[in-house]
This record gives structure tokens, sequence and C-alpha cells, in this order.
């Protein structure tokens, strides 16, 4: 029975921004090889200053179904917005 490598989420951060971003899946036996074959797919003219690799297995996220209940507390929380709270005049550009 052949047995498939784990498949490895992709991410990188690219030279105009802080954020890493999402930007493909591979398969990979290991992490070392993982971030070698990402650099070699998913940078090939040099875009991007950092990899990150993570296991598709160990990626846990929320259900769109579960919208309502997961973000509803947050709705009651209006101080939690930026509009809640007044900005000075002197202020400029934030």
């Amino acid at each position: 029975m052949k047995k498939e490598w784990p498949l490895w989420e992709i991410f990188i951060r690219s030279q105009h921004g802080l954020a890493h971003k999402h930007v493909g899946s591979l398969h990979a036996p290991d992490a070392e090889m993982a971030v070698n074959n990402a650099r070699d797919v998913y940078t090939r003219r040099n875009e991007g200053v950092s990899i990150w690799v993570v296991r598709s297995a160990d990626i846990v996220a929320s259900s769109p179904d579960d919208k309502e209940p997961l973000f509803e507390p947050s709705n009651s929380k209006v101080y939690r917005h930026p509009t809640f709270f007044p900005m000075p005049e002197a202020v400029k550009h934030i």
C-alpha cells in the first residue's frame, strides 16, 4: 500500500508587506522539504522574504455555519469598535 506524503499549507511574506499570505499547498515528507519545495514553487522570482509551512492536518478552523454563535458576543461590545471613541482633530491618518 502506497502512503502519500502529508499535505502542507504554504504562507509567504512578500517584500511589500508584513503579513504572511496563503499561497497554496504541497505534499512533502517533512517540514524542511516542505520549506525547500515551497521556495522552489512559490518564490521563483524572489518575491518572498519568509516562508511558513503548516501541516494541513494541524489547522483547526471554525465553520461558516458557526458564524452567528461564534461572533455574536462581539456585537454587544460596541466599545471595541474604533467608531466608539472620538478622534482628536490633531490626530490624522490613523
